[in-house]
């Protein structure tokens, strides 16, 4: 399923988050494909690596960049490297993103912040500075990386949950308002992941980690490359997350939020 567009100049796939999970594998299936990718994430060494392997397996360019997408001035420096470098991002894959369990009262504060940012701010950011061009183009790929979190409040996970609805509800909206334009926009939402995510938002011993058994990141990102390559809407991963969501429209909240609530502890 290798790009086909009527231009010249060359086109670029951007990644955020491509050093490990979802977007490693991401990139896997797009440089199999032939795109030529750009790579951003914090983990310069891991990207490296990456970088040099993909090149080597299927001969396309590979750009590493390191970057903290949480951090607006590291952001707004490699947007300008980007439009500096004329590098034509057709296909844009907003993976990026980490939760943080707790009662919202007590977590840190920095920490929730820096969620806010990558989630939604650099989400926003980045669709917003290169999706203007895809346009001019005639032709765009765009695949945000939501949750079937997005879809009911989450206790105990509350800013991660909401910033997954955010994701859902933009792309919805951003989708239309790009009618006719060549460009679309994907909202993926899978379930819990074989990822470092549960670690790193400490929620590792929470019954929704130990109860539920995580798809494997290249399942999920599988998907999510197709759907997005075949112009989709909102895509929920794996059968059972179908019938949550499904299920979740019939649910009032009085009977919903305290089972989510439950679920994090």
């Amino acid at each position: 399923m290798t790009l086909q567009v009527e231009s010249q100049i060359k086109q670029y796939a951007l990644i955020t988050g491509a050093s490990g999970g979802i977007g490693y594998e991401l990139s896997e299936l797009m440089a199999k494909d032939g795109h030529n990718l750009i790579l951003a994430a914090r983990n310069i060494e891991k990207l490296n690596e990456l970088s040099r392997d993909l090149n080597k397996k299927y001969n396309v360019e590979v750009i590493p960049f390191k970057v903290d997408l949480t951090s607006e001035e590291e952001r707004t420096a490699f947007i300008n490297n980007l439009r500096d470098n004329k590098y034509h991002v057709s296909i844009l894959i907003n993976n990026a993103g980490f939760g943080d369990a707790g009662c919202f009262a007590e977590v840190d504060w920095t920490k929730t912040d820096r969620m806010i940012q990558l989630n939604i701010t650099a989400l926003t950011h980045l669709t917003r500075e290169l999706l203007p061009a895809m346009i001019d183009a005639g032709y765009g790929r765009i695949l945000n990386i939501a949750s079937i979190a997005g879809f009911l409040p989450g206790p105990n996970m509350s800013v991660y949950y909401a910033s997954k609805s955010y994701v859902i509800s933009f792309s919805a909206a951003l989708r239309e308002e790009l009618k006719n334009t060549g460009v679309t926009v994907t909202a993926l939402c899978p379930g819990p992941v074989q990822t470092n995510f549960f670690n790193f938002a400490g929620a590792s011993e929470s019954r929704l980690n130990t109860m539920m058994k995580p798809a494997e990141p290249k399942s999920v990102a599988y998907y999510g490359y197709h759907s997005m390559m075949k112009g989709k809407g909102r895509v929920v991963h794996g059968l059972l997350n179908k019938l949550m969501v499904f299920v979740i429209n019939f649910i009032p909240a009085e009977v919903s939020n305290p089972i989510v609530k439950r679920l994090h502890t």
